[in-house]
């Protein structure tokens, strides 16, 4: 995993930045809630609601980021990571009540109208909560993505979109104060759904990761292409990455080797592997397998290239490694990577099997599926 030293760097930077979240909306808050009651704009008090939740948003920010580097113990011996998931969809849940509350106030606004009264200082005040609002989200996001942080980044994302119902706002008493026309508890209901949209899109996306993800294809590619560059190493296959929290991945991974290596020339290769890959990725590798192959034997070379050409003539066969063969027993054995888009993988596997021992009888093939896991 991370060094501990990593960790706490990052976890001060996330502190940090959410503390500038919490003071800057607070303040907006209370300009937009001072506001909004004086000028009886509905609109404008359910802004400044929607800055609260932002405020509280990068509290629990803070709490998760805390809580996320607490040392291993022997109940949780993979560490705390976790928790900034935890914490994301604690944000979604508050940020979806908010939208729904704001909702409903607007709704009753549209059936019991009220005049809104704005003044040039409340016009001033929302003008500035544009300005403060798009350089705050600017500054959460980028940091966010930085430091690998989901809650700093959705809350970046969240501050964003409030410069646009700020603006909405805006716009809304100045066509007030020109055409008399009040959108007050419409723009609400706009506003609400903008919300209620935020919270179901940071919910589902935590909910996903919570889930598994697909590595990133740019990850799993340098490992791989990172494992492949060792001398000895002929293919690397099958990666595998957990994720313990943001930035904290662990995982496997098979290498395709000659059979000639020996025992202890495997063993420095691995110890060399693990410690490189983790200090130049940040991915612990807890598992390194072998396939050992043997492309020098004329037969087993021959038949590994028919069968290559066979099997990859399927457009749903993405790969084929760990090719063996036993001469003693004819016997072949090998792994196919099977694309998801096949509805019934282990179908395709007995179709392609079967296929194979008709057109080489002389072998008994044993074919292992394999899916898609990484790129």
């Amino acid at each position: 995993m991370i060094g501990r030293r990593v960790i706490i760097d990052r976890q001060k930077i996330i502190v940090r930045t959410s503390i500038i979240g919490i003071i800057a909306n607070i303040a907006l808050a209370a300009f937009k809630a001072a506001v909004g009651l004086f000028s009886n704009s509905i609109s404008v008090t359910l802004d400044a609601v929607n800055n609260l939740s932002d405020a509280l948003s990068s509290v629990i920010t803070i709490i998760g980021a805390k809580l996320s580097v607490k040392p291993a113990d022997k109940k949780h011996p993979l560490g705390y990571g976790r928790v900034e998931y935890l914490s994301s969809m604690i944000i979604a849940l508050i940020i979806l009540y908010a939208g729904i509350s704001a909702a409903i106030e607007s709704v009753k606004k549209i059936i019991t109208p009220e005049a809104p009264d704005y003044s040039a200082t409340s016009l001033i005040i929302i003008a500035v909560a544009v300005v403060v609002k798009i350089v705050l989200g600017t500054y959460v996001s980028r940091v966010g993505k930085k430091v690998n942080s989901d809650s700093l980044a959705a809350s970046g994302k969240d501050a964003l979109m409030d410069s646009i119902i700020s603006a909405s706002v805006l716009v809304a008493a100045v066509i007030y104060l020109i055409w008399g026309v009040s959108l007050e508890a419409y723009l609400g209901v706009v506003i609400s759904l903008f919300i209620i949209k935020a919270g179901l899109d940071i919910l589902r996306e935590t909910i996903s990761q919570i889930l598994g993800e697909r590595i990133d294809s740019e990850v799993s590619r340098q490992i791989k292409a990172e494992l492949c560059s060792y001398e000895g190493v002929n293919g690397a296959y099958d990666l595998i990455l957990h994720s313990y929290g943001p930035d904290q991945l662990i995982g496997s991974v098979h290498i395709e080797v000659d059979h000639t290596i020996t025992a202890p020339e495997l063993d420095a290769l691995e110890r060399r592997m693990t410690a490189e890959i983790y200090q130049k990725h940040n991915v612990a590798l807890t598992g390194i397998s072998i396939y050992s192959v043997d492309l020098s034997d004329p037969e087993t070379d021959t038949l590994f290239h028919q069968v290559h050409d066979e099997v990859m003539a399927d457009e749903n066969i993405l790969q084929i490694h760990g090719f063996m063969l036993d001469k003693k027993t004819s016997t072949a054995v090998f792994d196919l990577v099977v694309s998801f888009d096949v509805d019934d993988r282990r179908a395709l596997i007995d179709q392609i099997t079967k296929k194979l021992s008709e057109q080489h009888p002389k072998y008994h093939f044993i074919v292992n599926q394999d899916n898609d896991i990484s790129d």
